[in-house]
C-alpha cells in the first residue's frame, strides 16, 4: 500500500533539458522534486530520506566507473539501501543499459534522453508510478514561512481582508486572517490575490474550515478555474520552496 506522503524525487546533476522543461512538467504532475549537484551533499540528503527516489545524470562531474562505485555504494549501505535509482543519459550504449538494470539492480530505469522530451517524461512518470512516488497524497504542498513573504488579500463586503499563507499548494491554502473576520465555512471568495514573495495571481476559492489551535487556521480551497498561468506560478512557489528545504541540508 502506498504510504500517505510519497516519496521525494532527487535528480543529480540534471541536464538542462531537465532543468528548462520536465522539471515543471513534473513537479505540474504533483511530484515532489528536488535538484542536487554534489555527491557528497547527495548522500547526507539521501540518509535524511532513505525512502527517496534518486535519477541520476551519469555523463556529468564523474567518470562511469566512479559512478557505478558511488551508485553500487548507496544500494550497500544501510541509511541508504532502500533509495530507488534511475539513470539518465543521453548515451544509449546496451552495454551500459544491461549493467545498471541488471548487474547493479537500478530500480526507476535507464532513461535515453535522446528519445526526446516526451518520451523520456513518459518513462520517468512510468517509474515514479511503479514506484508510487506520489503516495496516496494527490498534491504537493509548501509549508510558508516569515522569510517566505507569502501573504493574500481577498475582497469582503466593500473592502478587503488581509492574512499570511500557512502552507499552499495548487489546489488550496491555509491561511491566518490579520484581523478577525465573520467568514464560515461555505463561503464563496470570487477574488482572492496571492503574493508569493514577489509574485501576484489571482484566484477564487470557497472557505471550507476553520481550526483553532495556538492560531486560527483558515482552510481555502481553490475553484478549478483558476488560470494555467497562475496555477504554473502557484506551482512554481512550492517548488523553489522544497528546493530551498533541501539545499538548507
Amino acid at each position: 500500500m502506498p504510504d500517505m506522503f510519497g516519496k521525494k524525487v532527487f535528480i543529480l546533476y540534471p541536464q538542462s533539458v531537465i532543468q528548462e522543461e520536465m522539471l515543471h512538467l513534473l513537479v505540474a504532475a504533483e511530484y515532489e522534486v528536488a535538484l542536487l549537484r554534489d555527491t557528497h551533499q547527495t548522500l547526507r540528503v539521501l540518509e535524511k530520506y532513505p525512502d527517496s527516489i534518486l535519477f541520476v545524470n551519469i555523463e556529468a562531474a564523474l567518470e562511469e566507473a566512479q559512478w557505478e562505485r558511488f551508485i553500487r555504494n548507496i544500494l550497500s549501505t544501510e541509511k541508504t539501501r532502500d533509495v530507488r535509482i534511475g539513470i539518465l543519459a543521453y548515451n544509449a550504449d546496451p552495454e551500459l543499459t544491461k549493467k545498471y538494470l541488471m548487474d547493479i539492480g537500478i530500480q526507476c530505469g535507464y532513461v535515453t534522453l535522446k528519445l526526446g522530451l516526451k518520451e523520456s517524461l513518459k518513462i520517468i512518470v512510468k517509474a515514479l508510478e511503479a514506484n508510487e512516488a506520489r503516495g496516496r497524497r494527490k498534491f504537493v504542498r509548501a509549508i510558508c514561512g516569515p522569510e517566505d513573504k507569502a501573504a493574500f488579500n481577498v475582497k469582503y463586503g466593500s473592502g478587503y481582508l488581509t492574512g499570511t499563507i500557512i502552507d499552499i499548494s495548487s489546489v488550496g491554502m491555509a491561511c491566518s486572517f490579520d484581523t478577525s473576520h465573520r467568514l464560515k465555512p461555505g463561503v464563496k471568495l470570487e477574488d482572492i490575490q496571492l503574493k508569493l514573495k514577489a509574485v501576484l495571481c489571482r484566484v477564487s476559492g470557497e472557505l471550507v474550515g476553520v481550526q483553532k489551535d495556538k492560531e486560527e487556521r483558515v482552510l481555502i480551497m481553490f475553484s478549478k478555474d483558476v488560470s494555467p498561468r497562475d496555477r504554473y506560478k502557484i506551482h512554481q512557489f512550492v517548488y523553489e520552496r522544497l528546493q530551498e528545504a533541501i539545499d538548507a541540508l
